[in-house]
């Protein structure tokens, strides 16, 4: 079908935020690939920064990178772990992007001097970057972000509207998410949001010809039928996506019920049955892991909002799928262990059982460090597999700076400018930017792997491509004396300039790197990394079994021959 026009799927959301508009899109992307077409997906952000990366995580959540070097909405992650398709700069802009585009344009005098207004120098400027995205592909899916109502998404919702009208009604579908609520105390779902809702964006000019409606618990036939006929959709365009165990498990949900049938009809397309056993064998492993649970303590600062660490979270669970297992995340304040102790709070966290590996995800600023920094002292002297990301890497080097190599005021130039040992320095390329937003090493860059270690064994190749996001690096002037002390440089940028990779030898496994490859993991092609650091958290987790075995054994053991002891007749002591 790729002779033909691009198709246009366009994802609106009501009642409240959150709703799950991403997910929504990326399963519908998963769906359509399935069934052979080329899909790709584009997020449309309301608000007027320019980009996501200078948002705080507890506002925004995470900031997702792309190969090239593009800090974007982190539904991109949804995307790209959904669909083939690798996202870039042309899937996620925002109104700050689109006012800053067109004031630009005014200034240079592309508008003759004519008023600058919403309709049409906005409006067409959200077209030309929808048609841009939208280049080469059969289907963009695009989500609009914000729900409708908010006065920040009215542009966008008009750009939209316009394109039906300009493309053909035959290559554009409009799709609604919308809540239904349980009302437990009158013990039944409440419809009414969504008819408002639906109303509101009717009035907008634009009818949506499937809804998609989130619910905590399946809804039934009869409430389906309800909200078709005030809604003005057909009853088998009303599609329930309720609550999952995982996520992984939607496509399936979703197909079940039809959605990839109702839009390929209402689009007029033609293409065979969705090839789904990907998906199915997923959802095997998710629901019976032969090889059982195994927990990773993340060490972070943004642990209220776990959000913030999504696609982190999401490729430890890859991992654990690669390995037939599933894994627990226990997110750990590492400013509760500068209070109370690393093994204290891990211990804590753990609930009485068993921590069998540590992660220290990225991050900005100095709160929390010193808890981070105590967390990696105890996964390395208490031989816990670890893994460090970005930060996590940064935080390893000065650890075992101060504890291993004889530089006990090791810290980060982040955190003390004029500090004497900075083992972490500014990198030479962003000592003069003045501006933060999108000014970091940004993107996909390549690095060499050292024969013989963890990185390359994992990765089974020389050299690697990885995004970053960091404005600091190892410092070169402290790189002797830290590989004399122990550690090894097992990655390093092909000039050998930048520190890549970090690992101990005497270390069942620990590994740090500057970049971040879960940006990179997908269920259906895990990243290496971290499916050997899950493999090695299982390989701790049975030692621990086995010694506990042991023990138990030892101690029927000595049991039993204490009993037998007494059967043969009393003790000297006895007799006494």
């Amino acid at each position: 079908m790729s002779s033909r026009a691009t198709k246009f799927i366009f994802v609106t959301g009501g009642v409240v935020s959150s709703i799950g508009k991403g997910l929504s899109c990326a399963c519908i992307g998963a769906l359509l690939e399935a069934r052979g077409l080329k899909v790709t997906a584009l997020k449309l952000d309301p608000y007027i920064n320019v980009d996501p990366g200078t948002m705080s995580p507890f506002q925004h959540g995470e900031v997702f990178v792309t190969d090239d070097g593009a800090e974007t909405d982190l539904d991109l992650g949804h995307y790209e772990r959904f669909i083939e398709t690798r996202m870039g700069k042309l899937n996620n802009f925002t109104s700050g992007k689109v006012y800053e585009s067109v004031i630009q344009s005014e200034r240079r005098g592309d508008y003759l001097g004519g008023t600058v207004q919403v309709i049409p120098h906005i409006t067409d400027e959200i077209k030309r970057r929808i048609h841009k995205a939208a280049e080469g592909f059969d289907i963009c899916l695009v989500e609009v972000g914000g729900t409708v109502g908010d006065i920040e998404s009215l542009p966008f919702l008009e750009a939209v509207r316009q394109m039906r009208a300009e493309v053909g009604a035959e290559n554009v579908l409009y799709i609604h998410v919308t809540l239904v609520p349980y009302i437990k105390a009158a013990n039944e779902f409440k419809t009414k949001p969504t008819q408002h809702s639906v109303k509101e964006l009717t009035g907008y000019g634009i009818n949506p010809g499937i809804i998609i409606c989130r619910s905590e618990e399946a809804i039934d036939q009869k409430l389906k039928s309800k909200i078709s006929l005030f809604c003005n959709v057909d009853e088998n365009c009303v599609i329930n996506a309720f609550d999952v165990g995982t996520i992984y498990e939607l496509p399936i949900v979703l197909h079940e019920q039809g959605l990839d049938q109702r839009i390929v009809e209402r689009l007029n397309i033609w293409t065979g049955a969705p090839n789904l056993k990907a998906w199915d064998k997923i959802l095997e492993v998710v629901r019976h892991p032969k090889n059982g649970v195994v927990r990773v303590a993340m060490i972070g600062k943004y642990v209220e909002l776990t959000e913030s660490y999504k696609s982190l979270s999401e490729a430890l669970k890859h991992g654990a799928l690669a390995n037939d297992s599933k894994v627990q995340v226990l997110y750990v304040d590492s400013e509760e262990i500068e209070k109370d102790g690393a093994e204290t709070v891990i211990q804590r966290a753990s609930e009485g059982g068993s921590i069998d590996g540590i992660l220290i995800p990225g991050g900005f600023g100095i709160r929390g460090s010193e808890g981070k920094i105590a967390a990696i002292q105890y996964a390395r002297e208490h031989k816990v597999p670890f893994f460090g990301i970005c930060l996590g890497l940064q935080m390893a080097v000065i650890e075992f700076a101060r504890h291993m190599a004889g530089l006990p005021e090791a810290t980060s130039a982040e955190f003390k400018a004029d500090a004497c040992d900075k083992v972490i320095d500014m990198m030479e390329s962003q000592r003069n930017v003045s501006q933060k937003g999108g000014s970091m090493r940004l993107g996909a860059y390549p690095c060499k792997l050292v024969k013989g270690t963890l990185a390359r064994k994992a990765y089974g190749t020389e050299q690697i491509s990885e995004r970053h996001r960091h404005r600091f690096e190892v410092n070169n002037a402290y790189r002797a004396p830290i590989e004399k002390a122990g550690m090894t440089f097992s990655g390093l940028s092909p000039d050998e300039h930048l520190v890549e990779i970090i690992e101990l030898k005497d270390h069942p496994w620990f590994l740090g790197v500057q970049f971040h490859p879960e940006f990179k993991s997908t269920p259906r092609n895990p990243h290496p990394l971290f499916k050997d650091f899950i493999a090695a958290a299982l390989a701790l987790r049975d030692r621990k079994l086995a010694t506990q075995e042991g023990e138990k054994s030892s101690e029927v053991t000595i049991s039993k021959k204490s009993a037998a002891g007494k059967a043969d007749g009393p003790s000297q002591l006895e007799m006494i």
